[in-house]
């Protein structure tokens, strides 16, 4: 039968709080050769990763109803989501999606933990399943690639460093030009790569900084992008607590930790302290010193403590997705007060959220008077304001519209520009029109008056505004 024996129980390192992962005693880097995982969890997220890619890649490809299926064209102030255009004047749907986002993000930190960098972050998708993937394939496994580093530089080391930072170029120009058409729109950057460089050299110098800086972030800061510049990574020490469902190792059944030998007696943990779990995590923790900022729960450790066990006839789960209160006291997972508040607001701006999108107008108006004018009077009975209307058409065709005066204060509408009465498909058009209304109508220096905008005939919107006067 095995057992677990050694000379004196192994202690978890006690100052491993008193630094980052990530830099030794000295302060100097400390970098991470990350072992690739094996396991079910892994797999899984090898599916998220490659459908999460194909979809970046392909989404500025993709046309709904004719439109992009997304495109935050921020020059123009022109968003389009799923097919539909959003314009400046929308702005309080996005303000409260990004509320909604937020309290969604701290729900889902308050109950899993920071699962979300390791599952779903692109930071995490791009290093984990494209650059280190490169990495292992040129350099080898983690003790090659440390050897080579640590090796003078020769010609066999010259050619695989040089090719390996060849193909992060490359993707990082890949993944610019990517980022550049979610905002000008996949067709208009396949004209700009096929124009003359001299008319788009300040895209093109866009281009090339952006891509210098995802080559710099994937080669050479990597983890601390997660463990020391990612705000969401600082946030979550605040959102944690003994409720929250994180990667865990349970000390009640590992400690204490004794190295695997036959035919021997004791009484040990189930961790024989391999160390599979720190060479698999890409931040380079150690999981069984207990909760750590720096841990951006991918489950790595989890595949690899659960491929040991099951080695040593253990039963898997010895690290897990568990509480503090589930291991310390046994308890099952609870669904705690700050988990049914974040959860009620959430479903409170889901709500407001949905009623904006739905409620949403297809014809946007907004109308005032031109400033830095006043009244004109037109013969000897009336007066006139110069006006000016900004109408937004959201629809993917053109309409034919009209402004009519309505409300009790009777006018008469005079277009500038009477010869074009239609607005343009997903743009805005300015419109600038004089209202004349008799002097009887006028009783105050300022005078509601209500716009009816009309389309095709049928109402779209009524709009409110100013006449002005003279002092009465």
């Amino acid at each position: 039968m095995d057992v677990f024996v050694t000379d004196k129980p192994i202690k978890k390192e006690d100052n491993f709080r008193d630094r980052h992962s990530n830099v030794n005693e000295k302060g100097r880097r400390r970098w991470v050769f990350a072992l690739q995982p094996h396991g079910r969890l892994y797999q899984y997220r090898q599916y998220l990763a490659f459908l999460y890619l194909g979809l970046f890649f392909a989404l500025p490809f993709i046309k709904i109803n004719g439109l992009p299926a997304l495109q935050l064209n921020f020059p123009e102030a022109r968003f389009i989501i799923l097919g539909k255009i959003f314009w400046p004047d929308d702005f309080i749907i996005f303000a409260v999606a990004m509320i909604v986002l937020i309290v969604f993000i701290a729900l889902f930190t308050v109950i899993y933990g920071r699962v979300f960098c390791g599952w779903v972050c692109p930071q995490t998708i791009f290093m984990e399943f494209v650059f280190r993937k490169i990495e292992w394939w040129i350099e080898g496994s983690p003790t090659q690639q440390k050897k080579l580093s640590q090796e003078p530089f020769h010609a066999r080391k010259l050619i695989r460093k040089a090719i390996k930072h060849l193909l992060f170029f490359i993707i990082s120009f890949l993944i610019a030009h990517t980022f550049l058409s979610y905002i000008l729109g996949a067709r208009k950057v396949l004209d700009l790569m096929s124009g003359s460089l001299s008319e788009n050299a300040g895209i093109f110098a866009g281009l090339l900084f952006f891509t210098v800086l995802f080559y710099f972030v994937f080669a050479f800061v990597r983890d601390i992008v997660c463990t020391t510049v990612c705000p969401y990574g600082r946030l979550q020490g605040v959102l944690f607590d003994k409720d929250t469902m994180q990667v865990s190792y349970d000390y009640n059944r590992g400690e204490p930790r004794g190295k695997l030998k036959k035919n021997s007696t004791g009484s040990f943990g189930d961790c024989i302290d391999c160390k599979l779990c720190v060479h698999v995590c890409p931040t380079g923790i150690d999981i069984r010193n207990g909760v750590q900022m720096e841990c951006v729960g991918c489950t790595a450790c989890i595949d690899a403590c659960n491929s040991v066990m099951l080695k040593i006839n253990r039963p898997p789960g010895l690290i897990r997705m568990a509480s503090e209160n589930q291991i310390s006291k046994k308890q099952p997972f609870h669904f705690n007060g700050r988990m049914q508040f974040y959860s009620v607001i959430l479903m409170v701006l889901a709500g407001l959220m949905s009623f904006l999108v739905f409620s949403r107008k297809s014809i946007d108006t907004t109308i005032s008077r031109v400033k830095g004018q006043l009244y004109q009077e037109v013969g000897t009975d009336s007066l006139s304001n110069l006006f000016q209307a900004k109408v937004i058409n959201k629809t993917k065709k053109d309409v034919q519209y009209e402004l009519k005066i309505e409300g009790n204060v009777p006018g008469i509408i005079k277009r500038v520009d009477a010869d074009h009465n239609r607005l343009k498909a997903e743009s805005l058009s300015i419109i600038t029109f004089f209202i004349t209304v008799p002097k009887s109508a006028i009783r105050v220096r300022s005078t509601d008056m209500t716009i009816g905008v009309y389309t095709e005939g049928i109402k779209a919107a009524t709009v409110r505004s100013k006449f002005l006067g003279p002092f009465i």
